[in-house]
């Protein structure tokens, strides 16, 4: 806001690589990191299956707090330019207690997602290579960990060579989404789609034809993970070429990437395979766990193999981007004194957090480990839970937002509603669906698993949240976080320990740095 105080002469800031990425780059990574092929796979069935036609105004709607929520990353990250993102805002706005659980947030979110997507990367090699083995759980697993470990190492590696992976990885994927909607339209405009086809109508967009509000607020909840991960490109601000401007432009830019490649890719498929509950229809509640798969034989043909491996290509991909937010941000917290100063180390190198994206991988595969051995069932609700998550650290940037700017909300339009209307709009929306969803999740009846008497959904993404409550009072009376919780190392005047503008290199990135 105008009147804080300009960000830390730090010339090297944190010592994370400067000027790495450009608009280009920076919105690939966001991209990858929402694993479009794989969230669609996994999430256009349900929510068919919930609203049934409406599927694709279910998709426009729960855009619509992505995009409020991207402002606010956006205003905030123009002032503070910090990799800590919700982590830093949060605390600057609200203080240390709120801004160490916003941290907490995206570390739970990062590190369930990471068990999840390794899962279907091992699957989805195996369902290519060998398809017996893609059912045995061992090697699966096996599978899955030297996923995480060879993108733990790319990412502690530098991130140029993450951005190049990503570049072609992302290319592949929307190579595979554009022939998946050109080979489902020409089928359906000539007439040689199967039985059940049907033309797109116009009440498929029509936000009034739902005929139940629970209905709704589910399918909403399900289309909000499709778009998480757009963030990323935020706490990739301090090694971003005009780090004030172009990661807020990236991540709006993403939002509006993926509504596009998600209500046509929708329209698509419901055109072409139908809404029929037998067959390949997306009614039929045996192809709601991957629609693709469902689909790819009668679209494709002898060329079907290339949605399995979009859908590989999409989990293992966002597997990498998925760490560089989480190692990012508990970097900012140690900086800080949120954290022990150990995960605040940075590779002399690589300029990379080296400590905590190795550490992250370490983490991602002791929990997806876990959750295997203990049930897949489990690991199964973890990704259910992956909502609640998401909705708290992003509501919490919301309202960090509001706050935040507060003596600057009424100086002119343009901040009467990106400071103020579109960050308020969004974090009431996504607290709703918080608290609506958690109520929802109570129900034994409520995913896999039933866990002291509710479901297992709630107890996992309601005591993931409740666990860092706890490791935050008991890291509070170590003497090193004292100057965190106490408002002295972090606060709304301190400046941020981020590079200095006329110290960014004059260099063009490798992707043009526009």
């Amino acid at each position: 806001m105008s009147t804080q105080t300009p960000p830390a002469t730090g010339h090297d800031g944190k010592g994370l690589a400067k000027g790495t990425l450009g608009l280009w780059g920076s919105t690939v990574i966001g991209l990858a990191s929402t694993a479009p092929v794989y969230s669609l796979a996994a999430t256009l069935g349900f929510v068919v299956l919930t609203v049934g036609e409406q599927a694709p105004i279910a998709f426009v709607i729960a855009f619509v707090p992505m995009l409020l929520i991207a402002f606010a990353y956006r205003e905030l990250n123009r002032d503070v330019p910090d990799c800590g993102t919700a982590f830093t805002w949060g605390t600057k706005a609200f203080g240390p207690w709120v801004g160490w659980m916003a941290g907490w947030g995206v570390a739970v979110a990062g590190t369930v997602v990471l068990a999840n997507l390794a899962q279907i990367g091992g699957i989805y090699f195996w369902l290519l290579v060998a398809p017996d083995l893609a059912e045995n759980v061992p090697v699966v697993t096996a599978t899955g960990v030297v996923f995480i470990a060879l993108m733990s190492w790319i990412s502690w590696r530098g991130l140029e060579i993450g951005e190049r992976l990503q570049n072609v990885l992302l290319a592949l994927q929307y190579l595979a989404l554009i022939l998946f909607v050109v080979f489902a339209t020409w089928q359906v405009v000539t007439g040689t789609a199967p039985e059940g086809s049907t033309t797109p109508e116009a009440s498929w967009f029509d936000p009034f034809a739902f005929t139940s509000f629970d209905a709704v607020v589910e399918a909403v909840l399900l289309a909000l993970f499709i778009y998480w991960g757009w963030d990323t490109c935020l706490a990739l601000n301090e090694e971003t070429k005009d780090p004030k401007r172009i990661p807020g432009r990236a991540a709006v830019l993403t939002t509006l990437i993926l509504l596009v490649t998600y209500v046509g890719v929708t329209v698509a498929a419901m055109s072409y395979a139908g809404l029929g509950d037998a067959g390949i229809g997306l009614g039929n509640e045996d192809n709601a766990d991957d629609v693709f798969f469902a689909l790819k034989d009668a679209l494709f043909g002898p060329w079907a193999w290339l949605l399995v491996v979009a859908v590989m290509i999409s989990a293992v991909s966002s597997t990498q981007t998925t760490i560089l937010p989480t190692a990012r941000g508990t970097l900012a917290m140690a900086v800080y004194k949120a954290l022990p100063k150990r995960f605040g180390t940075v590779h002399p190198r690589f300029r990379t957090p080296s400590f905590s994206t190795l550490l992250m991988g370490f983490v991602a595969i002791v929990f997806y480990v876990g959750m295997t051995l203990i049930s897949d069932n489990i690991l199964q609700d973890t990704i259910l839970s992956l909502g609640l998550a998401i909705a708290f650290y992003y509501a919490i940037t919301g309202f960090a937002c509001v706050w935040y700017f507060r003596r600057t909300l009424f100086d002119s339009w343009r901040n009467f509603w990106n400071r103020l209307v579109f960050p308020l709009v969004g974090a009431v929306l996504l607290t709703g669906a918080f608290i609506y969803s958690a109520i929802d999740m109570l129900d034994p009846d409520y995913g896999y698993t039933v866990l002291f008497g509710v479901g297992g959904v709630f107890v996992v993404g309601v005591g993931s949240l409740a666990l860092g409550a706890v490791l935050m009072v008991v890291w509070s009376f170590f003497a090193e976080s004292k100057p965190f919780f106490r408002g002295e190392s972090l606060n709304e005047d301190t400046a941020v320990l981020v590079p200095d503008e006329d110290e960014l290199p004059t260099i063009r990135s490798i992707d043009g740095g526009i």
